[in-house]
């Protein structure tokens, strides 16, 4: 993908040729009964409204990627981008998706590999089945899977950006702690958020709109304890161990007002609670952070109850 200029860097009568994402795309009359394009279309940095006086081309859909040419206007006071001629993207397009919308710093494939070759390295016969078995049927939908419709890891391949940098924790909290049982706590951490996958509505590019029916009324602890007791019954795990795994899953927020029914009651469950506090709490700081200046602050983050500041200096090496 070849160099584009943000959208929010443009300026009037600027020239655009790149790729943008379909947000909304529709197509109308005017008042002289001709036909066109009217569209969102978005780039990491924002958004713009988009106009296309063709009455013959199709809108395209929602959630594509589209090359196209045009320039940049004004329309009472708002940038409006006017396309001259546009296409859907296809496989032979070097598309850089980190420039288009929020994507997790790694490659998918490299993170899911980390965690089958944690998952598989677990001795336990019946817990590394367990685990293994609930990583195949999260299937193809891991590999995009956001970890939340907001706040944190809220990208493309978010949950197994959480996941692996959680499991990263998880080694080294093992050594400090050499009494904790680093395959519990591991399989933990695969496990804990692995059916927001059910509980998002989410498309291939990692895009969460809204919340599934089942999201709504369950969410993903209780659909994540229910999948497990099913998978274990299946294959056959002993009912202690599913028992400790379901509690890690249900304790793993805490507090009743984050939706946890009970708090952390043995050591792992302690551990990978508190990984998944720490993960998810740096990851909307670098977020936020990244949006002001050095020596500047946030704005009151709703999530945190806090501003944040940004140093100016780093600290020399």
């Amino acid at each position: 993908m070849k160099e584009q200029p943000r959208l929010s860097e443009m300026i009037k009568n600027a020239a655009f040729d790149g790729f943008l994402l379909v947000r909304a795309s529709s197509q109308r009359t005017a008042s002289n009964g001709s036909k066109y394009l009217d569209m969102t279309l978005t780039d990491i940095s924002g958004d713009v409204n988009a106009k296309m006086w063709d009455g013959q081309t199709n809108p395209p859909p929602v959630g594509k990627v589209i090359r196209l040419r045009g320039v940049m206007q004004e329309y009472n006071g708002r940038a409006q981008l006017r396309i001259d001629k546009m296409r859907e993207s296809n496989e032979d397009d070097d598309i850089d998706m980190q420039k288009l919308i929020p994507c997790a710093p790694r490659p998918s494939d490299e993170m899911l590999d980390e965690i089958l070759n944690r998952a598989d390295a677990i001795r336990d016969k019946e817990l590394k089945a367990l685990v293994l078995m609930r990583l195949e049927e999260a299937g193809e939908r891991l590999t995009y899977a956001p970890a939340a419709v907001k706040l944190h890891h809220a990208e493309r391949s978010g949950l197994l950006h959480h996941t692996s940098t959680m499991l990263k924790g998880a080694h080294m909290i093992s050594q400090l702690y050499p009494f904790l049982d680093a395959d519990l706590l591991a399989a933990g951490v695969i496990l804990h958020d692995l059916c927001k996958i059910d509980e998002m509505k989410s498309d291939e590019l990692g895009m969460a709109s809204d919340y599934t029916r089942e999201g709504n009324l369950l969410g993903h602890l209780v659909l994540g304890v229910s999948e497990l007791a099913r998978c274990a019954k299946e294959i056959g795990v002993r009912k202690e161990l599913v028992t400790m795994l379901q509690h890690m899953i249900l304790s793993h927020h805490d507090l009743p007002e984050y939706g946890s029914p009970k708090p952390p009651m043995f050591p792992e469950a302690e551990a990978l609670h508190t990984l998944d506090v720490l993960d998810a709490r740096m990851n909307e700081m670098q977020t936020e952070l990244a949006k002001v200046s050095p020596g500047a602050f946030t704005e009151r983050i709703w999530s945190l109850d806090r501003k944040l500041y940004r140093r100016e200096e780093s600290i020399s090496e």
